[in-house]
């Protein structure tokens, strides 16, 4: 496992890296300079599970609002920069706990050097963002396109830059939209790594990985893929819509994966012509109801009588739908028959009294 033996690396109050949970990463789409709209999404964000957050700096108010977001929320606040080295360094200046910069645009080696020495005098860690679409002409034009080999060459020759000036407080991401190529790249990037003896944590994730529907599925593919690998200390869930539907899908794909505890999977059949109820309205209001409770069990959500004791034998507790009734699951065994339209409540009573 790469994971187990990266350095480890401080972003604020968490550590990063050689072998500590994986961290849940999100970002926020709402203007930086707007402190009132960034901490309250960042608090939602929060209650949802978020672990990191980031937000953009591309001007100086926003990087001055950093100080006042920081006192607000209660998770490590990244700054994202492209283009501007002062921003960098301000970001540094008021708070920032890290700072996401892609070297080769920040303005030339001169202006890195800049950003790495505020970051050393502040101890603050510098993530190397590389993605696939920002590859330096000369690696695209010789490879004939983007591979993941270019992906990797680019961001080590970024993370060399910052090493020469003396300072290894690193964290590196290299993303791409394809799935392939960006488990391709890490997979090549962690080798490459441990062969240089300089296992830097790694953040992943797909990049523009699309809506909900299909960037979780390209997601979950994807960050499957390169976690199960051993690869990954920061995760997010790239998606095109609210940032805290990000949240629940990351923390979903941690826990399939077996590399996170606690929460409740709920488990559903996929209906079929014996169901006579709604199964789906059913199953959706469940999933919502235990969405934050504190258990670590699993929960089936059946839809007939005659499958439902038998597929739910490996929940906890389930629940299976009937004609006019319902029954109460427990381990595959029935314990109770209950009117169809108080399944929930009867389920919702169980778990409040469930003793873990």
């Amino acid at each position: 496992m790469y994971r187990d033996n990266t350095k480890t690396v401080n972003i604020g109050d968490r550590v990063i890296g050689g072998g500590n949970p994986i961290l849940i990463q999100s970002m926020c789409n709402v203007p930086t300079d707007d402190v009132e709209a960034v901490v309250a999404q960042i608090l939602k964000l929060e209650a949802a599970g978020c672990e990191i957050i980031r937000c953009t700096v591309p001007d100086q108010a926003s990087a001055e609002a950093i100080e006042q977001i920081k006192k607000r929320i209660h998770i490590p606040l990244v700054a994202d920069i492209h283009f501007d080295y002062k921003m960098a360094i301000a970001a540094i200046e008021h708070g920032a706990d890290k700072i996401r910069i892609n070297p080769g645009n920040i303005g030339g080696r001169d202006k890195l050097m800049a950003v790495v020495a505020a970051a050393k005098e502040a101890n603050v860690p510098i993530r190397v963002g590389v993605n696939s679409g920002s590859l330096e002409r000369h690696i695209v034009e010789r490879d004939g396109g983007v591979t993941a080999g270019g992906i990797v060459e680019s961001a080590l020759d970024k993370v060399h830059m910052i090493e020469d000036a003396g300072y290894d407080n690193i964290v590196i991401s290299i993303k791409s939209s394809d799935v392939k190529m960006c488990v391709d790249a890490h997979v090549a990037l962690a080798k490459e790594l441990d062969r240089l003896g300089t296992r830097y944590p790694l953040h992943v994730g797909i990049t523009e990985s699309g809506t909900v529907r299909s960037g979780n599925i390209k997601s979950s593919i994807g960050l499957g893929l390169i976690l199960d690998k051993g690869i990954g200390d920061t995760i997010r869930v790239s998606l095109t819509g609210d940032p805290a539907e990000e949240i629940v899908s990351a923390k979903l794909i941690l826990r399939t994966l077996g590399l996170r505890k606690g929460g409740i999977e709920v488990v559903s059949c996929p209906t079929c012509g014996r169901t006579k109820i709604d199964l789906i309205g059913l199953a959706t209001k469940v999933e919502d109801m235990v969405a934050n409770i504190p258990l670590n069990i699993k929960v089936a959500v059946m839809g007939c009588a005659v499958n439902g004791p038998g597929e739910a034998k490996e929940a906890d507790i389930g629940i299976a739908g009937g004609n006019g009734e319902g029954l109460l699951i427990k381990k595959g065994e029935i314990v109770r028959k209950v009117p169809e339209d108080q399944l929930l409540s009867v389920l919702k009573e169980e778990l409040d009294n469930w003793n873990d």
